[in-house]
């Protein structure tokens, strides 16, 4: 099964909590701090590969966790910092934010890595907090926490030229003649559930990417038979190349067709509008004898006063692919790059907003203050140790959480409750 879209969550690695240890050694009466510092927690990276071409990996996998920083141990030791973990996708794959629809990255070209959560700081020893006046602190900092994520991953596939058209018009026909791809080929509906990507070398041009875009239907749009798993693999492509059945042995109607196939790129995206395409007449063998030149004459004046180019081929004659495959060389130099755009709703750069370190809320008289920050201090103090205490207090004074409770109207003898440790307030 061919996977271009997967929900996963990732963790980074928590930093490792300081020490609280003091020199024990023979001939040292009064040994000061040695706490060691904690090590860094292990990023979460994304790093895209070329090798790979499916997210099929992360159907069965889901949670990516980077490893956590160790705890500082005696004697200054700081513990080891932990590893990243990297996760590997395809080129091509946009990651996404899950909760914010946020833009984080579009992998595009090989190898390129981002990170995508940073591992916690290492917590600091308590010999970082020896003073002249406090010189045996007993409290360390712990490391920070780790952060997580949900993300939505879509492989949108990377191709120069797309072929586009309804199942069974000579798609996969056309890819298989000429490029090294071999695709499924058969005479029924939506034989290429996935797109289909070949190498073109065409004469001295330089190489560039073809893909079988999957069959495309009325309701693709809004999702119907897999549309919305089809259309995405259109967004990235330069030149479409818009294949007909000019003989109409099933009943079909190739301006009709035609009119369905853009009308549905476009309420897709209006931007698909101003993607160039070019017209491929497929199946002209097929055509009874008698009418094939009128036949081909009419539809080929059809388009062109629509401003289109237009070929007639039989791809399963290799007949009319070297025209093709000549103005295709010709006039994808002259053809920019379109940068990705998005579809359901614009994307904004990924850039998440920094977490407030505390918030205050009154309830049924108590003051509650809580935040990363506030964990922080207080799994890295000992509140019965009268340095520490105060250490404590001098905090809650510099980060003006006591200016903010006095704005609030807290009076002597009130309750506050920080994360769970509550006193009562005095001024």
């Amino acid at each position: 099964m061919f996977v271009d879209k997967v929900s996963i969550n990732v963790k980074s690695g928590k930093g490792g909590d300081g020490a609280v240890a003091f020199r024990r050694e023979k001939y040292v009466p009064n040994g000061g701090p040695s706490g060691g510092d904690g090590g860094k927690g292990g990023n979460v990276i994304f790093k895209s590969n070329s090798a790979l071409n499916t997210l099929e990996a992360f159907r069965y996998k889901r949670k990516f966790a980077a490893e956590a920083g160790e705890n500082g141990s005696r004697s200054n030791m700081s513990g080891k910092d932990g590893k990243d973990i990297i996760i590997e996708v395809p080129v091509g794959t946009v990651i996404f934010d899950s909760a914010t629809g946020a833009l984080i990255c579009d992998m595009v070209v090989d190898n390129q890595e981002i990170t995508v959560l940073n591992g916690g700081r290492g917590g600091r020893g308590n010999q970082h907090f020896a003073t002249s006046t406090r010189q045996s602190p007993k409290f360390a900092k712990p490391g920070d926490e780790a952060e997580e994520k949900n993300l939505i991953l879509e492989l949108k596939t990377i191709a120069d030229v797309g072929l586009i058209g309804f199942p069974n018009v000579g798609k996969s026909t056309i890819l298989s003649m000429v490029t090294n791809a071999t695709p499924k080929i058969a005479n029924y509906h939506f034989t290429t559930l996935s797109p289909n990507l070949g190498i073109v070398k065409y004469k001295n041009s330089e190489e560039f990417v073809l893909a079988d875009i999957p069959g495309l239907i009325e309701g693709a749009s809004s999702g119907q038979g897999l549309g919305h798993q089809f259309l995405r693999h259109v967004e990235r492509t330069r030149l479409l190349v818009h294949v007909l059945d000019a003989s109409g042995v099933e009943g079909r109607d190739p301006k009709k067709d035609f009119d369905i196939i853009n009308n549905e790129l476009s309420l897709y995206a209006e931007k698909l509008k101003e993607r160039p395409q070019i017209i491929v007449l497929n199946k002209t063998d097929l055509i009874d004898i008698d009418n094939k030149e009128e036949i081909i004459k009419d539809l080929t004046t059809y388009f062109e006063q629509k401003g289109y180019k237009v070929f007639d081929s039989s791809a399963a004659m290799n007949d009319g692919l070297d025209k093709i495959m000549n103005y295709i060389v010709e006039i994808l130099p002259t053809i920019e790059r379109t940068p990705l755009f998005f579809t359901t709703e614009e994307k904004v750069l990924y850039a998440p907003k920094a977490e407030k370190e505390y918030k205050i809320e009154k309830e049924n008289g108590t003051y509650y203050v809580e935040g990363k920050m506030m964990r922080r201090l207080i799994n890295s103090v000992n509140l019965e140790d009268y340095e520490s205490s105060t250490y404590f207090q001098r905090v809650l004074k510099n980060k003006g959480i006591f200016a903010e409770l006095e704005k609030m109207g807290i009076s002597d003898g009130d309750t506050v409750n920080i994360e769970g440790f509550e006193f009562e307030y005095y001024k």
